[in-house]
């Protein structure tokens, strides 16, 4: 047997330069114990927390592999919502930035979440149209809600109602009973989709936009009877952008409201409180009196408020660039901050005041520092690995490799490839206008500006003796400069005329050679020293965008439009092989130093590492959430950095890690196999003709994996009964007392006694949030085990709740097939009985253990003289009351 050749692992390691990815919300978060200090955006998979004041990362909570689309914060200021773009729902504490839950529900992207006014349900919309309501407490999914025929957009709780309305693309909104779980009422008036919408005045305003210039206003009243409302159209606020409308938001104080389309324009509404209505009504009549010239009693005018004195218009601010996302916040009694999410992945902030409709916006800023603004297109190691360069078409940074901290941030024109020169203190770019920018990286300032191609220049490569640059570009020409180690300048030396389009140059290392592809699919080799022609490398079918030339100057691997990568030979000009390498246009490859393996970067969102020897794909490196335009190799081979249309820079460390092919190909089949059971269709519970409403959870791996652990747990618990039988049955026989069965080295393991205490912890490990997922996978003739179980653990008094919580559900599945088995109606009349009297039990208990520290509460609060669990504001105000009656006292006495 042959030797098996050795690869080492890429692992990721860092992520920088997005600030905020315009896919999710921004929202203003209030920890720490400040308030307006923080702010949270999604970035990629991750959720970064900024400190608003000093522009710089307050800590990140780490995702997994999927975009963040959604953001909400909690009442209780403790925690947060995180969405996600394959449906999922995390929440993360934010005192120590852990991950607390995991909700999956969803097949497609989370579009809407918000919680209720008092944290202990959160609501979740996506794009598979379901709406999902989930127990924070109980860690677990309480019902779907099927209606909408579109992807949802906006979900809110009524505060003193079980009532939950919704917003979607199909042009409704509905208004859900959350005790029955069916929609007893939709709107029908709005003519397109409708984008979001606030509840305003106590949810008695309901304000509705859409696809159009107009904010829809609607009266809601409420009866005492069954939940009924009625909702009627008050009439409509214009606004002034004239595309479709994409947030609205108001403050918690509902003293302003903000809204935006898909523009630079932020439109701000003020919102009159009750008392200032009612001041301003009796002005008005009394105004409407003294023309009427009659004395008030006299009179019989009837004045009454417009929808205009409700919400008023401000002012419309504009903001540096495209708002993707808006939150509000009251700062003092006139004034709001407000937080604008930028379509550029930046985000600004400002101060509002809804009394000066002149210049509202004070304490404008915006936080662009720490990333590009447009889509990074080049990027390059320095030659001591220490320093990384990337460009996009606004500026140029250069970044510390070690800290990842930006070093420099340097105007420049649309950047299109890049390089550093000898010595690592200037940069040479190639911009889509031609011409070649050299910057000096301690100055921080452009030195030269070089008129060198009449179109775009699409590369640059050094020559191998570092003492010139060779350019090609849309011109059809390959430029030779030569520079001065003194100065930095740039001399044009010779030209080589195409036929086509240069789109991509490489010279061999030996310095021997010239690789040129161009427009019409071929690479053209010429010699260096004479400009030659040497060979000509055809069999692309669409133009080579990408190409590299091995250190030894025995390979070229070019990669193309047409989504392949060809392996050819310098010697002679062949194709050793030919790769489908994407699913998409391979935009970038480079070769690891020193060796014949390399790295390709796809439209597709993945880099790819490629064995040019055996023509092996070695493994795959998904992360990125958008098209890979750039990706470059450090000089020592040991850190890949890339570049992406979702605006993140990645690092990937080579480890000590071995990767074995066998094993990787293996790890790909399981992930394909796991996705798969994640797509399928949702759970049918049999019986079920209800179509409005279903299970919350939906079938996963980790579900299958529960289920199969209850299963285990079960036969283990036969066996080890069985074994005992047979034990007890042979004492009996021989009269004599034999050597105990030894237990299962599972019970051993987890050290319990007894086979039922096992089955018992094998259910309580199961998440709470995948119990009836795990419960429905279960074949009957497990379930017929399970309840016997359950009636057991019931009756010695184990975790009633959890136990009852799987009867009930099991009893709600299988209840016609329970029904017809004669073995288990024995055991659900005796489940009747217990669990009626088990529950009464566990009810008192808790309510007797809920008075008594209700009685501590009160005792504390009356010999301290302080009330538990008050607000901050509160607290505030309960201070300045105490400071009155001392002073009142001092005066008097």
């Amino acid at each position: 047997m042959g030797l098996t050749k050795q690869y080492l692992r890429y692992a990721s390691a860092e992520v920088f330069g997005v600030i905020a990815g315009n896919k999710s919300n921004i929202v203003f978060l209030n920890t720490a114990g400040s308030q307006g200090k923080y702010c949270a955006t999604g970035a990629c998979e991750d959720v970064i927390v900024w400190d608003i004041r000093t522009g710089d990362k307050f800590f990140t909570l780490k995702g997994e592999r999927h975009e963040v689309t959604k953001l909400a914060g909690s009442p209780d200021k403790q925690h947060l919502a995180v969405g996600y773009n394959d449906g999922k729902v995390c929440v993360f504490n934010l005192q120590n930035g852990e991950k607390t839950i995991t909700f999956s529900g969803h097949k497609s992207a989370v579009t809407a979440l918000q919680y209720d006014h008092q944290g202990l349900r959160l609501v979740s919309g996506g794009k598979d149209t379901d709406v999902i309501v989930w127990d924070i407490v109980n860690e677990c999914g309480l019902y779907r809600m099927k209606g909408h025929k579109g992807a949802v957009t906006q979900a809110y709780f009524l505060k003193d109602r079980n009532i939950l309305i919704t917003s979607s693309k199909d042009t409704f909104v509905k208004f859900w009973d959350l005790d029955t779980q069916h929609c007893f009422k939709t709107l029908v008036e709005h003519r397109s989709e409708v984008y979001d919408f606030v509840l305003l005045r106590n949810d008695t305003r309901l304000v509705t936009g859409s696809a159009d210039s107009e904010l829809r206003v609607w009266d809601i009243t409420y009866t005492d009877q069954l939940n009924l409302i009625e909702c009627k159209k008050m009439g409509s606020v214009m606004r002034s952008g004239r595309d479709r409308l994409i947030s609205m938001a108001t403050d918690l104080q509902q003293t302003t409201l903000i809204c935006h389309g898909n523009d630079r324009m932020l439109e701000v509404f003020k919102l009159p409180g009750e008392n200032d209505l009612k001041k301003r009504l009796s002005k008005r009549l009394k105004k409407e009196k003294k023309k009427a010239g009659e004395s008030i009693e006299e009179s019989g005018i009837n004045v009454e408020l417009k929808l205009e004195d409700e919400i008023s218009k401000v002012a419309a601010v504009k903001m540096a660039a495209k708002i993707a996302s808006a939150d509000i916040m009251h700062s003092s009694n006139s004034t709001v901050k407000v937080l604008t999410l930028f379509n550029n992945n930046t985000f600004g902030y400002c101060a509002i005041d809804i009394n000066d409709q002149k210049n509202p916006a004070s304490g404008i800023g915006v936080l662009s520092q720490h990333g590009h603004q447009s889509d990074v297109r080049t990027i390059s190691f320095s030659s001591d690995n220490t320093a990384l360069m990337t460009a996009s078409a606004e500026s140029v940074k250069v970044w510390n490799r070690a800290s990842l901290q930006c070093i420099r941030t340097m105007p420049c024109d649309y950047a299109l490839c890049s390089m550093f020169a000898p010595g690592d203190r200037h940069i040479i770019l190639g911009t889509k206008s031609g011409k070649l920018q050299i910057f000096d990286i301690g100055s921080g300032s452009l030195l030269e500006e070089v008129d060198a191609h009449g179109g775009s220049l699409w590369s640059i490569c050094m020559t191998p003796d570092k003492r010139g640059i060779v350019s090609g570009g849309g011109d059809k020409k390959v430029f030779f400069s030569l520079y001065f180690s003194k100065q930095l300048t740039l001399q044009h030396v010779r030209t080589l005329q195409m036929d086509e389009d240069v789109l991509c140059v490489k010279c061999s290392p030996d310095q021997r050679l010239l690789a040129v592809s161009l427009l019409d699919s071929t690479v053209k080799v010429f010699f260096m020293d004479t400009l030659k022609f040497f060979l000509s490398l055809y069999g692309h079918k669409l133009p080579v965008l990408c190409m590299d030339i091995s250190a030894d100057s025995t390979l070229l691997v070019s990669g193309s439009a047409d989504r392949n990568v060809k392996i050819w030979g310098l010697d002679f000009g062949d194709c050793h092989k030919s790769i489908f390498a994407h699913d998409d246009s391979i935009m970038c490859l480079q070769f690891i130093a020193k060796t014949h393996m390399f790295f390709t970067g796809g439209k597709d969102r993945k880099i790819k590492q490629w064995d040019a020897d055996n023509f092996e794909h070695i493994t795959t490196l998904e992360s990125h959430h958008a098209e890979v335009w750039c990706l470059s190799v450090s000089p020592s081979g040991n850190v890949l950095a890339s570049g992406s249309h979702d605006k993140s820079l990645r690092l990937w460390q080579k480890t000590h890690e071995p990767l074995i092919l066998q094993e990787e190909r293996e790890m790909e089949r399981e992930k394909e196999f796991e996705d798969s059971v994640g797509q399928g269709g949702e759970a049918v519970v049999p019986g079920e003709t209800n179509k409005e409403t279903g299970l919350a959870g939906k079938k996963s791996v980790e579900t299958v994996k529960a289920a199969e652990k209850i299963m285990e747990a079960i036969e283990l618990y036969k066996e080890e009964k069985y074994k005992w039988s047979i034990y007890r049955l042979e004492c009996q026989q021989s009269r004599t007392k034999k050597q105990e069965p030894e237990p299962n080295p599972l019970m051993i393991a987890f050290n319990v006694s007894t086979p039922e205490k096992y089955v018992l912890m094998v259910i309580k490990k199961v998440k709470s949030s995948e119990l009836e997922e795990a419960l429905l996978v279960l074949p009957f003739q497990y379930v017929i085990g399970l309840l016997k179980l359950l009636e057991e653990f019931i009756t010695n008094n184990w975790d009633i709740e959890l136990m009852c919580r799987c009867l009930f559900f099991l009893l709600r599945v299988h209840h016609g097939q329970i029904t017809a088995c004669q073995e288990l109606l024995p055991v659900v009349d005796r489940l009747r009985k217990i669990t009626i009297e088990k529950l009464n039990s566990l009810r008192d208990c808790v309510g007797f253990n809920l008075t008594g520290l209700q009685f501590l509460q009160r005792d504390i609060e009356h010999s301290a003289e302080t009330v538990f669990f008050m607000d901050a504001t509160d607290r505030f105000k309960e201070k300045k009351k105490k400071k009155k009656k001392k002073a009142i006292l001092t005066i008097k006495t």
